[in-house]
């Protein structure tokens, strides 16, 4: 297995990338954090048989240290392999403002020059990420990213500040820019050059600060944003990742604590894929003895023994099931339908209940009717 140099080994990208290395089964990795001296660096440039650079200054209290710690650090590491005889593959992560006209960017197209000379030396492959706005878990607030800082405020009430909603941002996940990295890591081009990570989202940074304020709003009104994919299923990880550990659970309402049938919760809604809760009935307890006209349920039993009864509205037809807690089966009811459900056993009846839209009192498509 070969021995990895990791620079910036503290950082936001450095702490995710070691950590998908070490569950690759990769150990032998050298990190190199802030301020390495000479014999640190010598050592690394020795024995390193792939580079990760993410080293690097952006937010300095004094501009001079963009070109000390960019360009400077980085010269100094490439002199180190050039001494070594050391041709290891590098990866870098630059920035997309390279082409400005600022001290950061010309520090980060400096460094990359440096890493270009030393590849041109040596034949090592040099590969460069001009990375736009990276976010994800562990990003540092007022530091990393807008997407840091939002996530941090408003996880804990505190007000952000937009000098312009509109202004474009382009983003890459944190994950998605390792999976980059660690595809050169397993299969390295021989040729030098710009790499790029995938997907980038476009958005703007009012849009930004609107979704995140929305994912802190779904615990009042139970309803979740689509955040099973794209940029809201990164967003939404990313936010709960800056959580404050009291605030890892929520309570929700519980209805019929004094109803002698038992309790009912809705646990979670969604904008467009209905709903989810569970309900208790008591031993001997029925519940429903209603149809609908287009609302889908799925019903599973956790714990308890349940008999679901079924009759055609208009055929009169029935049916019926007996299912219990473990036995993983699902029960659907059927538009145009009556159905009930009862408590067979002698314990607590515990069903997990998901119905394909969102309860409407003024449309509640739910009709009493006697099984």
């Amino acid at each position: 297995m070969s021995t990895i140099l990791v620079t910036g080994a503290g950082g936001f990208i450095g702490r995710n990338l070691c950590v998908r290395l070490a569950e690759l089964g990769v150990h032998n990795v050298i990190r190199m954090g802030r301020s390495p001296d000479a014999a640190e660096i010598a050592d690394a440039a020795s024995r390193a048989e792939f580079v990760f650079h993410l080293a690097g200054v952006n937010r300095p209290q004094d501009p001079d240290e963009f070109a000390t710690g960019n360009t400077g650090f980085t010269e100094t590491l490439c002199e180190a392999f050039r001494e070594a005889g050391n041709a290891a593959p590098f990866v870098y992560a630059s920035t997309i403002q390279v082409a400005a006209d600022h001290a950061y960017g010309t520090s980060k197209r400096e460094a990359e020059d440096a890493l270009l000379r030393l590849g041109e030396a040596l034949g090592a492959s040099i590969h460069i990420f001009r990375l736009p706005n990276v976010f994800g878990k562990w990003a540092r607030p007022d530091y990393n990213s807008a997407v840091a800082t939002f996530c941090h405020n408003i996880a804990r009430g505190k007000p952000i500040t937009i000098h312009d909603p509109v202004a474009p941002l382009q983003l890459v996940y944190i994950d998605d820019v390792v999976d980059a990295f660690l595809g050169l890591l397993a299969n390295p081009p021989q040729c030098s050059g710009l790499r790029e990570v995938e997907p980038i989202y476009r958005i703007t940074v009012g849009e930004v600060a609107d979704r995140i304020r929305g994912f802190r709003e779904s615990r009042d009104t139970l309803t979740t944003p689509p955040v099973g994919t794209g940029l809201e299923r990164a967003l939404h990880s990313t936010y709960l990742s800056y959580l404050p550990p009291e605030d890892f659970s929520y309570s929700v309402p519980v209805y019929g604590r004094e109803d002698p049938r038992g309790e009912f919760v809705e646990m979670l809604k969604t904008v467009d894929s209905g709903q989810f809760s569970y309900f208790i009935a008591h031993p001997g307890v029925t519940r429903g003895d209603h149809y609908h006209h287009t609302k889908a349920e799925k019903f599973l039993v956790i714990q308890g023994k349940a008999h679901f009864g079924f009759r055609h509205i208009v055929t009169g037809e029935r049916h019926e099931v007996v299912t219990h807690g473990g036995e993983g089966l699902i029960v659907e009811t059927i538009p145009g339908w009556t159905h009930n459900i009862t408590n067979v056993g002698d314990d607590k009846l515990i069903v997990m209940l998901w119905a394909n839209e969102i309860f409407d009192r003024a449309r509640p498509d739910t009709i009493s009717m006697k099984v």
